[in-house]
């Protein structure tokens, strides 16, 4: 750094300004590979970073890096001057970011290049690339400066690419079914929509603690009570657990909410959705994740709980009552918490043992009431709910219910989920009186969807950790780093 700032003052004697302003280009680096024919012997502008400087006397090449990929420049003394090659070949540095005109060549070696008429200094580079720029392989420090990862690691800005189109072809797809985008509120009095520890902020002017979203469900139904019969928001939210390679603390949900539909709507269109996402962003339904070729065309298989929890244990839980479901989870060898009900404990068989091998899409059905807040019962068996999960390489996509708008059994449940937070489950539902009111003014029946949108796209980009696709996950400060200068 020390050379870098000697060379900068360099320039500023020899009247170069090295942070310059607007450069107009006229193609960028794989414009004119891939339009050569047109553009040889043609002159060109463009703008990228100093990755790569060889010396040959009086002639250098380089590579310039912009955001579409690399191209070749060639310098020659006799056509910049002595001054400008002087100052290129001993002034600039790698990482610098340099505006370019020249003219559209193929070198001997049949390399489409642009021979330098002229550059322009953009930006100092005053921290030096890592020494192998090419081989950043330290992924802490990856997650860390991801701005560091992008210059790089060219192929992780496909990554948040492919991630933009994912964005972009579920609005498509949502707003081509008549659905409406909307935004609620991301700071709310009470923490409800998910089963999740929130975390807490506190609001000057009013006095008054607020908590950031765990989900956007229960404004998205209030607009349902309103007559907005198709509604989805895709926004980040916020909940206070671990992190791993399938949780951050905060990530993007799409929740949507459609009236008169049910959790079989939900499913056909979450499927549907998927296919739509992966043929617009990858132009394939069959991607590769992690050494396994899914295949994200519907129909996906659907199954119970109770069914899916037979087929990989060889035991059937519907029968069998609280303390015998209890012995079957322990002859399993799942260490239980005393007080378990009968749907939680069939739940934590079902994580356990059938989950790791939900590889291909899958819709798991009917799970438990008592972990089922929101979701309206089956007539036919109240201990289970219209509600289902997707599945896709071992890990949820998604979740979805037939939507509980019964006013009196969803006061109940809050009720209950009260009782859960007094003996100590944080993550259990707080009273939503307002909620309340709303389903009391009558809300349609409705099928609503969550999915993680982050999960969604570490499968379509095959990346194992969900801080691969979040542009700055949350890290854990470190000393030795964050007090670097």
């Amino acid at each position: 750094m020390r050379v870098r700032k000697e060379k900068l003052a360099a320039l500023r004697q020899l009247g170069v300004e090295p942070y310059g302003g607007r450069f107009e280009r006229t193609h960028s680096t794989q414009e004119i590979i891939h339009n050569f024919e047109s553009l040889e012997g043609r002159e060109v502008a463009l703008a990228g970073r100093l990755m790569a400087v060889r010396e040959h006397g009086k002639a250098t090449f380089a590579d310039l890096h912009d955001q579409s990929g690399r191209i070749q420049l060639y310098v020659r003394l006799d056509r910049v001057g002595e001054t400008a090659y002087r100052i290129f070949t001993q002034l600039l540095d790698l990482g610098d970011i340099l505006g370019v005109r020249g003219t559209v060549f193929r070198t001997r070696r049949g390399e489409i290049s642009v021979e330098v008429g002229d550059f322009t200094l953009l930006c100092k580079s005053l921290r030096p690339l890592p020494e192998k720029w090419h081989g950043l392989k330290d992924v802490d420090l990856r997650y860390r400066q991801r701005y560091l990862d992008l210059i790089v690691n060219p192929e992780v800005r496909q990554v948040f690419f492919t991630r933009a189109k994912v964005l972009k072809a579920i609005r498509t797809f949502l707003d081509g079914r008549g659905f409406w985008e909307v935004e609620t509120p991301t700071m709310h009095a009470i923490a409800g929509g998910a089963a999740a520890r929130p975390f807490i902020t506190h609001h000057n002017a009013l006095d008054l603690d607020l908590y950031l979203r765990i989900a956007l469900e229960l404004h998205l139904k209030r607009l349902l009570v309103g007559g907005m019969e198709k509604v989805y928001e895709m926004g980040r939210i916020f909940r206070n657990e671990g992190i791993s390679t399938k949780h951050n603390p905060e990530f993007t949900m799409l929740e949507l909410y459609q009236a008169y539909a049910d959790y079989h709507d939900m499913m056909d269109l979450l499927e549907e959705m998927v296919a739509f996402v992966a043929e617009e962003a990858l132009g394939t339904t069959k991607v590769e994740y992690q050494g396994e070729v899914l295949d994200l065309a519907p129909p996906w298989p659907r199954i119970t709980m109770l069914e899916a929890v037979k087929k990989y244990t060889g035991i059937d839980f519907a029968p069998l009552s609280q303390d015998e479901a209890r012995k079957a989870a322990e002859g399993l060898g799942l260490e239980l918490e005393p007080g378990l009900s009968r749907g939680k404990i069939i739940n934590e068989v079902f994580e356990a043992t059938v989950e790791p091998h939900l590889i291909q899409p899958i819709f798991i059905l009917d799970y438990p009431v008592d972990i089922s807040p929101l979701a309206k019962k089956r007539e036919d068996n109240p201990e289970f709910t219209y509600r289902f999960e997707a599945f896709i390489a071992g890990r949820e996509l998604a979740n979805a219910f037939s939507e509980l708008n019964d006013p009196l059994d969803q006061r109940e449940r809050f009720e209950a989920q009260l009782r859960e937070r007094a003996a100590g489950n944080e993550e259990a539902h707080m009273m939503d009186e307002d909620f309340l009111r709303a389903l009391e003014y009558g809300m349609p029946p409705a099928g609503g969807l969550g999915m993680g949108v982050d999960r969604l796209v570490m499968i379509l980009t095959d990346s194992p950790s969900i801080r691969d696709v979040i542009l700055f996950p949350t890290m854990r400060p470190r000393e030795d780093w964050d007090s670097q200068k």
